[in-house]
């Protein structure tokens, strides 16, 4: 069994995880704006999530001749272990899920700063104490302050940008009303040769941040938004934030044994072992409800069936592709915490810094926005920029 020992190692972990997590949501946004269903998006993404577990379990978790390794574990009496691992899985599995319906309503951004802070917000203090304090509290919970600062400046960037755009169609309304049709449009700034989204030639394509840009893409997106309430977003978001907050805490309690749940002489699990087990929950609930979802959809979505799903070719690739980072960030994640404690490995709650990028660049997010808009977006991203930093500077060694 591999074990990632030194500080240098952890930190390595962390940063590569934070741009594995960070980059999987854009790639789940661009197949829900292309019009794909999300119940068959995430079953995809559901198979090689657990495929990243596997792997890990048998390439890491089996390398050497340090004991325990993942095989031996699995026929050990370590019951207790194994149920906090799977409780991890389960909340994350639904976090997961709420977000990927939370995206559309209120912005790829906005959703993954906010959630990430109630993440950090509760789930750092949790492991704080669950990890004995191995973290310098003085440096860790002003990092954890400046994450609660993030979540005020993400509602706020929501707020303005929700703004924004409705001031753009009332715009577009205003003049329609006046016979100004989308073909009086060309050659103005409102549209443009290329389109934003998939980088093709064709004629007319709205410029990202328009009012036509909007409304072209909720005739392509698979979740309309358009006359429905923002805080319906909020509310989602808020929600897969707490499940969020939970998983690192549990599978804490399932690698340490701090409530003294095993039985004396019983090997705490591995990491590998814990993310073996805890995948296969998170597997098990995406599984349960997203062929729930298939024939009782979510926001009027269009009904769907196994048959039809596994008939979906379209964007399979990317959703498949989403799964693997998903897993091997997580799995990243959980040996740079083992190594320098799991209140720092919980910097890579950045991810919206890579998140933001990618909303930025690939889905044109908060194009022809307010100046207003700009200022909090830039205060945001800062403002997490301090929190990784001073999280990551926490760090301390297990011993």
């Amino acid at each position: 069994m591999y074990m990632v020992e030194s500080k240098g190692g952890a930190i390595g972990c962390m940063l590569l995880a934070l741009l594995f997590l960070g980059t999987w949501p854009a790639v789940l946004t661009l197949l829900e704006r292309r019009g794909r269903l999300p119940q068959h998006t995430y079953l995809d993404y559901s198979i090689t999530n657990l495929l990243a577990a596997v792997l890990i379990a048998f390439t890491f978790g089996q390398i050497g001749t340090d004991e325990p390794n993942f095989l031996s574990q699995i026929s050990q009496d370590n019951f207790p272990s194994v149920l906090f691992a799977m409780a991890g899985g389960v909340v994350l599995s639904i976090g997961n899920l709420s977000t990927q319906y939370a995206w559309p309503f209120v912005g790829l951004s906005v959703v993954t700063v906010v959630a990430a802070s109630i993440t950090v917000v509760i789930g750092t203090t949790l492991n704080y104490f669950l990890d004995d304090k191995i973290n310098k509290a003085e440096i860790l919970f002003p990092g954890v302050g400046c994450f609660l600062i993030a979540v005020c400046l993400g509602s706020a960037v929501h707020s303005s940008n929700t703004a924004d755009n409705k001031a753009k169609l009332e715009i577009f309304s205003n003049e329609a009303a006046q016979g100004n049709c989308l073909s009086t449009l060309k050659g103005t700034s409102e549209v443009d040769s290329k389109d934003p989204e998939k980088g093709n030639d064709s004629a007319y394509k709205a410029k990202a941040g328009t009012a036509v840009f909007l409304i072209e893409l909720e005739k392509r997106r698979s979740i309309k938004v358009f006359g429905k309430g923002t805080l319906v977003g909020l509310a989602i978001t808020f929600f897969s934030g707490i499940c969020f907050s939970l998983f690192s805490p549990a599978f804490n309690l399932a690698t340490n044994d701090q409530w003294h749940t095993l039985k004396k002489g019983v090997p705490h699990l591995s990491v590998y072992t814990a993310f073996f087990y805890f995948s296969v929950s998170c597997f098990v609930v995406a599984i349960i409800l997203n062929i729930t979802f298939l024939y009782q959809p979510l926001f009027n979505l269009p009904k769907s069936s196994l048959k039809a799903y596994l008939r979906d070719w379209n964007g399979r690739g990317w959703a498949l592709l989403a799964g693997l980072l998903c897993g091997f960030g997580n799995g990243l994640q959980f040996m740079g915490g083992q190594a320098a404690g799991y209140a720092a490995a919980d910097a890579v709650q950045a991810l919206p810094l890579v998140t933001t990028f990618w909303g930025v660049v690939l889905f044109g997010e908060y194009r022809k926005s307010s100046r207003k808009t700009y200022i909090l977006l830039g205060s945001m991203l800062l403002m997490f920029i301090a929190a990784v930093a001073v999280l990551i500077a926490s760090s301390g060694h297990r011993k």
